[in-house]
């Protein structure tokens, strides 16, 4: 019976080590997730591993050759209990591929950064180090701070990568 198991790659290798996988006939799963990155003043989205450094391999123990994943370009090792791989539970790998939109993309839910009235600080450009309190959130990804200038609120929309928690 085919199982879900885990396999620890070697760092930013999981591509290639899903590759080397499936040409040895074993079934890959390398959940993606499309994560903001901002690079010379650009924003955009790139696929990026949900779980760095690991990927799913499908197998049935008693038929696959398993223990040549362990010397394959890319995998670091299985995650095993005593010396034989552990299975992930019935039901994981599933519901995550059940997440995925059109284009293998899993969508994660946009958990808010802060609640309304939380005190954050401003880390990047003119007005850094300057502190106020969230007030939410615009369609373009920037947050609306009301900040204490010259005696008065003053309500700031700033990139929202420019913006910490108060601690």
């Amino acid at each position: 019976m085919m199982r879900w198991y885990v396999a620890h790659t070697q760092p930013l290798a999981e591509p290639r080590a899903s590759w080397h996988l499936r040409n040895q006939g074993f079934a890959v799963y390398l959940p993606r997730y499309l994560k903001r990155r901002r690079h010379a003043r650009r924003i955009d989205w790139v696929a990026t591993p949900l779980f760095p450094r690991y990927l799913f391999v499908g197998m049935d123990l008693a038929l696959a050759r398993w223990r040549a994943i362990r010397s394959t370009i890319g995998i670091a090792g299985l995650i095993c209990h005593g010396d034989r791989p552990t299975p992930v539970p019935e039901g994981i790998v599933e519901a995550i591929q059940a997440r995925e939109d059109n284009k293998g993309v899993v969508t994660l839910p946009a958990a808010p950064l802060f609640d309304k009235g939380d005190p954050v600080q401003i880390t990047e450009g003119a007005l850094r180090g300057l502190s106020g309190l969230y007030e939410g959130t615009t369609d373009e990804e920037r947050v609306i701070i009301l900040l204490d200038l010259l005696g008065r609120q003053v309500r700031v929309r700033i990139p929202l990568e420019t913006v910490q928690a108060v601690a």
